[in-house]
């Protein structure tokens, strides 16, 4: 079984202006639940003055608390998130811990040092609180600031986040930077370091690369996949870092393959209208959409 992690409410709607109201994001989230999605962040513990996008994330973890099978998730920058958002009562929290100590700085205002006490301190909290805790290796693949982050980088930091506390990884390709053999050798490099607490990659289509990185990933043994509902999204902290990974496009490969995600793509396409309407004009990607399912796809998943 794949998981297919929807990050939409939280990445997807960060990157844009524009604040979903409230009544439509748990629109999406139902809808998305009744789809068969299995977890979905449903936003972040920041500063409502930063991201206003995100200033209702409390009131979005208790209604998705209220869906039953679902994993509500979070994404917290710092310990102060960390206590909102058990506060808010999420299953799990994760914060974003850049390779790039350029990218840290402007993202989150610290060093690596001082990100690797943030992770301590998060993992203390989560701990206390039974709460799941993971860390998400950003700019792993590369750095619209600084460019090419070394391999060697990448699996020091992750180590030393694996001694601070955390329980999972995931790979973060923030700017689309990632090709297919890069994912190969860096899930084998940090999974050497910390093991199978390296589940996860979170890719952006920037390049358009993303459906074969996350095959790449799914052949190294990579069992969760980070997804956007129409590609929304990107970092607004990465100039240029457009194009999250297509839930949609995403969802179509992994079924048609064979692959079980308990995912139905007919209702997950259908979600989209939430979004059209709520957020009227915002491009919306993927292909599975406008072309649908092929014409032996049910013939597929049978198989």
């Amino acid at each position: 079984m794949i998981l297919v992690s929807e990050v939409g409410p939280r990445d997807g709607l960060q990157s844009i202006s524009r604040v979903m109201p409230l009544a439509a994001k748990k629109a999406w989230i139902a809808a998305e639940a009744a789809a068969g999605v299995r977890e979905i962040e449903v936003g972040s513990f920041v500063p409502p003055g930063l991201l206003p996008q995100m200033a209702d994330t409390a009131e979005l973890v208790a209604f998705a608390r209220t869906i039953p099978g679902l994993n509500v998730v979070a994404l917290v920058p710092n310990a102060k998130g960390a206590t909102r958002a058990v506060a808010a009562g999420v299953m799990g929290m994760s914060i974003p811990f850049s390779m790039s100590e350029t990218h840290s700085l402007k993202n989150v205002r610290k060093t690596h040092a001082q990100m690797l006490a943030e992770i301590a301190a998060v993992a203390e909290i989560a701990h206390a609180a039974g709460v799941h805790f993971a860390v998400g290796l950003s700019t792993a693949f590369g750095c619209t600031i600084e460019g090419a982050v070394p391999e060697a980088t990448v699996v020091r930091l992750a180590a030393a986040a694996a001694e601070a506390g955390a329980a999972e990884f995931s790979l973060s390709d923030t700017t689309g930077y990632a090709d297919p053999a890069q994912v190969k050798r860096l899930v084998r490099a940090v999974r050497a370091a910390v093991g199978a607490r390296l589940t996860t990659l979170h890719l952006h289509n920037t390049r358009g690369l993303g459906l074969a990185n996350a095959l790449a990933g799914l052949e190294e043994g990579i069992t969760t996949l980070d997804a956007s509902l129409g590609g929304l999204g990107g970092c607004p902290f990465a100039p240029g870092a457009s194009g999250n990974l297509v839930t949609e496009d995403l969802v179509l490969m992994l079924n048609s393959m064979g692959l079980k995600t308990g995912i139905d793509l007919e209702k997950l396409i259908a979600v989209r209208a939430i979004l059209a309407e709520a957020l009227p004009g915002e491009p919306l990607y993927g292909f599975t959409p406008d072309a649908g399912p092929m014409l032996d796809y049910r013939e597929r998943l049978a198989k």
